[in-house]
Parts: C-alpha cells; structure tokens; sequence
C-alpha cells in the first residue's frame, strides 16, 4: 500500500528546513575557505565578478552573508561585464542589486562582435573569450582600486581544470583558491573552492536568483571541459565521494613521490659529496658507438 503524501504545511517547513542548512553547508565551506587561505583581510576591497549565472549570483550572496558578521570589515562591490551578446537582458543585474543595496558597476565592451569575428567558426570561443573578459576585469580593477578579484569557481570547476591540464595539457595543474596574476598586479580569490556545484545548484533555485544564460558559449556541446565534467559525474554516480576525495589530493601533494625536478631536488636525494655530476651528453656520449655485437 503506498503511503500518503505529507501534508503541504509539513512539505513547506522540511523544504525550509532543508534550506537553511543548506545555505550553513555553503557559509561554511567558503568561509573555511577564506581562512585557510587568507583569501579576505581587513580593508580589502573586492570586486566580486558578477555573470547572472548561479556561480557569480551565489558567491554574491554568501559573501554579503559573511560580511555582516565577519570579524574585519571589507568592502564589496559587484561588477559586470556586459559583453554585447545579442538578447543579454541588460536590466537584470542592476536591478537585483539596487533592490539588494548593493553597489555595483557595469563594464561595457563588446567582446562579443570580436570573438565571433575572429573565431573561425565551429572552432571553441571560450578561450579567446575569456582572455578579453578577464583584460577587461583586470583594467577594471587597477582603475578603481580594487585589491581583490572574487571569482564564482567552485570545487567541480578546480577538478575539471585539472583533469584538463592532465589529459590535453600534460600538466599537473588546477585552479588555486588564490593566486598572483601574471602581472602581478592582481589578487584572484575563488571563495566557493570548497563549494560543489549540486549545492550551487539547488541554492541558486532555493534562492531565486535571475540566472542569465551564456549564450555565446552555452551551446557548444563538445567543449573538451564538457567532456571532462561528464567524465567526472560519472565517476561520482558509480563512486559516491570521489570528487571530494579527487580534492583532497589538490590539497595534500607529494612533492617527492612525482618526477618534477623544478619542484623537488632529486639530483642531491642520496648523492655523494664532492663528486662531479654528469649532464645527459656525458652518459650518452658513448653510446653511438659501442654497438652490441
């Protein structure tokens, strides 16, 4: 016999229920986050890269969250790149973040007409893309004095970068929670890092927000990052736990037990002192000639 349905008032309040502790899970993955990596101080000013999509719209929101009861004061400020792309609903973002006091601006320049003109078409635009963007953010932030650039990354978005760096890059590389851009200008912080993406997901729609679709990049299905994320989702349906394991890795390597010799010194691991060492050529230099028979 199947059991009735729950009564809607109690539906209601395990649907409440279940949200708020949600939204503590979240508060207190980015907030574990920030002090593990000092990705906050005092006095900072962060300019929170605001998309419409629900990465940006939820650090947003559990940063302004933080902040009201945060041990220093920082400043936040939201800022949006509007790219131009045909159909972006221009009044979304302002809107939301009037209604929510938040300060904010709104960075005007068409990226969109130069990608589409440069990029041959078939051919991946997110890469092209996302240098104009993150120029355009940079500029941005020297101009107005900003010491900190937040960014919506979360903990998915740090594996399928490395698993890419892996599989078409051959190198052991992520996105780190924090890092010194190539200039060294520019302090990139990425609160959500031990956010997953399920979460990100169902708070957003807890939460309302306005998502606005990328739809300059949103329809290229055979993104190697999109391979790479179905790659991943189906090691967790069949392994529950394994992405949060794979995360743990980033944040536990053994410098030692890989072959990098940039990053650990094997040429003196258990060498004898006070003898030559011989380069490559030295070992080879005779093997031309040696033969075998």
């Amino acid at each position: 016999m199947q059991a009735a349905a729950p009564p809607p008032a109690t539906h209601d309040r395990k649907q409440a229920h279940e949200s708020v502790r949600l939204a503590k899970r979240l508060r207190h993955a980015v907030g574990r986050a920030i002090a593990d990596y000092n990705l906050i101080e005092a006095g900072d000013r962060v300019m929170v890269c605001l998309s419409g999509g629900k990465d940006s719209w939820t650090l947003l929101d559990l940063l302004l969250s933080l902040q009201s009861k945060a041990p220093v004061k920082f400043e936040l400020v939201a800022v949006n790149l509007d790219q131009k792309q045909p159909g972006f609903p221009e009044h979304v973002i302002p809107d939301y973040c009037r209604a929510r006091g938040v300060p904010f601006h709104v960075i005007e320049q068409d990226t969109y007409s130069v990608v589409t003109r440069v990029v041959p078409e078939g051919r991946t635009l997110c890469s092209l893309c996302s240098r104009l963007r993150r120029g355009a953010l940079y500029a941005f932030a020297e101009r107005e004095g900003f010491n900190k650039i937040a960014l919506g990354h979360h903990r998915d978005d740090i594996l399928a970068t490395f698993f890419l760096n892996l599989f078409y890059g051959g190198t052991l590389k992520a996105m780190p929670p924090k890092l010194l851009s190539d200039d060294g200008k520019h302090v990139v912080v990425r609160p959500l890092a031990y956010c997953r993406e399920a979460e990100i997901t169902e708070y957003a729609a807890a939460r309302a927000f306005p998502i606005i679709p990328c739809n300059l990049c949103g329809s290229q299905e055979t993104l190697q990052r999109k391979q790479v994320r179905r790659m991943l989702d189906a090691w967790e349906r069949e392994h529950p736990g394994r992405s949060e394991i794979m995360f743990r890795a980033l944040t536990h390597v053994a410098s030692s037990q890989l072959a990098d010799r940039e990053l650990f010194d094997f040429a003196s691991l258990g060498s004898r002192g006070g003898t030559p060492r011989l380069d490559a050529h030295a070992w080879l230099s005779n093997e031309a000639g040696s033969g075998d028979g």
